[in-house]
């Protein structure tokens, strides 16, 4: 078997670990210190792939459509965000982690054909909150996949999104109609909750991390009336 080749590494900010990118063959992988297994690998993205098509599968003949992606992570989400939209569309990818940028302007770029060359792609480096506390319908389409689901994991601060003030925020950063779309490793109970109390209309998925076969993903899908 191919061993894996350490690539380069990210600090979080705020202390929250070390990201570890790395390769084997043609297949990447990104790791937190301190945390069992991958938190993302190139071959697995099919929950990633579902969270842009139910967040986005309204706008397909909107035009000018602001779409917003929390975590730009192998490029994935991106991708399949661009694929849902159309021509005259903007889609902002908001990333914390610079190393992220680069390794999706690198090697890692190829796997999800390289969303951040498109003309319709707009980078924000730095905390996807800055984006969502504008008091201001910004977006038709939010679509989150910054931490492990409706709790910090990598990064503390992502409580914030979560919360019933994050939430509420997000509502009115949404423009009527608007949808928001949350993936998360597992259900939460009370995330759904949260949602229905910031405003939204909720429903719930639950999808594979593969076509078919793989882990359980859960995805929130929230509508603003």
């Amino acid at each position: 078997m191919i061993p894996w080749t350490h690539l380069d590494s990210a600090h979080i900010p705020n202390n929250g670990g070390e990201l570890k990118f790395m390769q084997r063959g043609d297949e990447f992988s990104i790791r937190l210190s301190g945390v069992r297994g991958e938190l993302m690998n190139s071959r697995v993205f099919n929950s990633e792939k579902v969270l842009s098509e139910l967040g986005c599968a309204h706008l397909t003949h909107t035009d000018k459509a602001h779409v917003l992606v929390g975590g730009l992570g192998m490029g994935y989400t991106l991708a399949a965000a661009l694929k849902a939209v159309n021509s005259s569309a903007l889609v902002t990818v908001a990333e914390l982690i610079p190393e992220v940028v680069k390794w999706n302007q690198g090697p890692l770029g190829a796997c999800a054909k390289n969303p951040l060359a498109d003309p319709r792609t707009q980078v924000h480096i730095g905390d996807v909150k800055q984006l969502l506390v504008s008091n201001t319908p910004t977006f038709d389409a939010i679509l989150l996949d910054v931490d492990n689901g409706p709790e910090g994991l990598t990064h503390a601060d992502n409580n914030w999104i979560y919360s019933i003030e994050g939430l509420e925020s997000i509502f009115t950063t949404l423009r009527p109609g608007g949808r928001l779309a949350v993936w998360s490793a597992g259900p939460d109970y009370l995330f759904t909750v949260r949602l229905k109390n910031a405003g939204f209309k909720v429903d719930t998925r639950i999808v594979r991390s593969r076509p078919g076969k793989g882990s359980k993903h859960t995805i929130f899908l929230a509508k603003k009336p």
